[in-house]
Formats: structure tokens, C-alpha cells, sequence
């Protein structure tokens, strides 16, 4: 798929401080936050401003290979990653919020750079629908890290991996494969086992966190459908079968597996149909409607 190339940026682009005057330099500012804390206000500012209209419709500074990171978290291979245990106790908990709070912290750029990347593709609608996801996902943040601060932590304390940002790298040049991936399979897996954890922390008797939990479960149903609304726009605009296009772009650039059991009922809000999901997942029964994740994982987004 050809698609408009930005162009470089001027004097006023190209890092920190980016004058936020139009889309693409907008996401760009929140991008080149490395301070988790200054990116959610980035995010904030920045879908602020073009709900207000300050933004003009132009995509003119390129993304960045990787968003700007500071040294905390350490982040380490996966098969690196040190094993959550199950809720049971304070130190279990504040693991599993530290790894869903990295997830939404790199949701935050994923959001942002897929607009700077892809927005001058789509109509205005993308970009009001994707700057809203961005504003959610940094409320998330924002929510799993003070949640972490009660418990005595906070966001850094704990290593993670770059597993999500991975899978943007190997999509940055084509935005179906790139709607295919990160929210129709990484983001999707999150509403397969949120409710297995929220479970967990409520039998834990930590219901602040149940709840919290359920509120992101909740927009991360609207963040899929996203997802696939605009996977099924392109399909439609290039006059290809979505389904079956769906299910090439999972083969060709995710390289994990997607693993039953599935949450039917939120896939199916969301618009994923079993249809869709018959064609790449592992071999299983597809009629349940009950799940459990397996040894306290965390869906692996991130």
C-alpha cells in the first residue's frame, strides 16, 4: 500500500519541544516524552488541542524508529522476564500491575505514532477516534500508576519487556498490518484474560484494583473495534475480503500464537468475529465462553 511520506521536518521540529501545530508534530511531542509521567500530559495536551481545533490537518514531521525511554523500567527479553505469581500476595499484585501498566504506558505511543504514521491515509474520523484512544490509554497509566504507589511502588521498579513495541517496528510501513497486529491481536488478547485477573484481585480482597480493572476492560473493547473498523475501511477501499486478509497479515507479521480460550462475548463487541479467529488460532474449541489464563500471565502486549 503507497502512502503519503512526511516530509522533514523544519528548524522548529525533530525532538523535545516540538512546536504542536499541526497532527503529525503533535504526536510527535508525545513520542519524545520519556518521562512517563510528562508523555500522559503530552497525550492529554495533544488530543486536547485538536479536539479544540488548534491542530491543522497536516502530517509534515516524521515518526521516530522508537519512542524516547528512560532507563526505568529495565526492559529485558521475555524469556528473561522474571514469573508473576497469582494475586495472592502483595508482591504478585504489584508485579501484575507494574506489567498492565507498561502495557498502557506503550499504548500511549502506539496510539500517537499510528496516527503521525498513517492519519494523512484516513479521513478526519481516524484521527478523532485514535487521539481519544490515546487520551484513554494515558488515563489508564495514569490510574495502574497510582494504584502502584498505594501499594509502595511505582512505575520502573520492576523490569519489562519491549514486546509490544516490537510488533509496531516490524508494521511501520503498512497500516493494515499494522491495525491487523497491534489491536486486533496484542490488544485483543488483553480482553481475553482481564477478567480472569480482575477476578484474582478481588479474591485478594483488593477491590480498588478489581475496579480499576474493569474500567479499562470496558475502553479496551472500543480500542479493538477501532482496530477493526479501520482494518475493514481499507479492506473495503482496496476491494480485498477482510477476513481473509485479517488472517494473512497475522500470519506474515505476528510471530507468537494466538492461544485459546477467548473471551467470545467482548470479541464479539468488538467485532472479531469467530469466523475471523477460526483461521489463526491454535487448534481448540472455539464455542466457549469461559476462560482461564494460565499461572498468572498477563496478556503478552507488552
Amino acid at each position: 500500500m503507497t502512502l503519503p511520506q512526511p516530509t522533514e521536518p523544519t528548524e522548529e521540529g525533530g525532538g523535545p519541544g516540538l512546536r504542536r501545530d499541526d497532527v503529525s508534530s503533535a504526536c510527535r511531542s508525545v513520542l519524545d516524552e520519556a518521562d512517563p509521567l510528562a508523555k500522559v500530559k503530552a497525550a492529554r495536551q495533544a488530543a486536547r488541542d485538536w479536539r479544540l481545533g488548534r491542530l491543522d490537518w497536516a502530517f509534515t514531521t516524521p515518526m521516530p524508529d522508537r519512542p524516547a525511554r528512560s532507563d526505568r523500567p529495565p526492559l529485558l527479553p521475555p524469556s528473561r522476564m522474571p514469573r508473576r505469581g497469582r494475586a495472592g500476595s502483595a508482591r504478585a499484585r504489584i508485579a501484575m500491575l507494574h506489567a498492565l501498566a507498561h502495557i498502557e504506558y506503550v499504548a500511549i505511543d502506539l496510539a500517537f505514532d499510528l496516527i503521525g504514521r498513517f492519519g494523512a491515509s484516513f479521513p478526519h474520523r481516524f484521527v478523532d477516534q485514535w487521539m481519544k484512544v490515546g487520551a484513554e490509554e494515558a488515563m489508564h497509566f495514569a490510574l495502574l500508576e497510582r494504584r502502584l504507589n498505594a501499594y509502595g511502588a511505582r512505575y520502573g521498579d520492576l523490569p519489562a519487556h519491549d514486546g509490544l513495541w516490537e510488533a509496531a517496528e516490524t508494521t511501520a510501513a503498512d497500516p493494515l498490518a499494522r491495525l491487523a497486529v497491534v489491536p486486533m491481536v496484542l490488544e485483543a488478547r488483553g480482553l481475553d484474560v482481564t477478567p480472569s485477573l480482575i477476578s484474582r484481585f478481588e479474591a485478594a480482597d483488593d477491590m480498588r484494583s478489581g475496579r480499576i480493572l474493569r474500567r479499562i476492560a470496558e475502553d479496551e473493547i472500543g480500542h479493538v473495534a477501532a482496530g477493526v473498523e479501520w482494518f475493514r475501511f481499507l479492506c473495503d477501499r482496496e476491494r480485498i475480503d477482510c477476513v481473509q486478509n485479517w488472517q494473512l497479515q497475522v500470519r506474515r507479521h505476528f510471530r507468537g500464537t494466538i492461544k485459546p480460550p477467548f473471551n467470545d462475548s467482548s470479541r464479539a463487541k468488538a467485532g472479531l468475529t469467530k469466523e475471523m479467529m477460526a483461521g489463526v488460532a491454535a487448534p481448540c474449541d472455539l464455542s466457549h465462553t469461559n476462560f482461564v489464563a494460565e499461572g498468572g500471565a498477563i496478556p503478552d502486549r507488552g
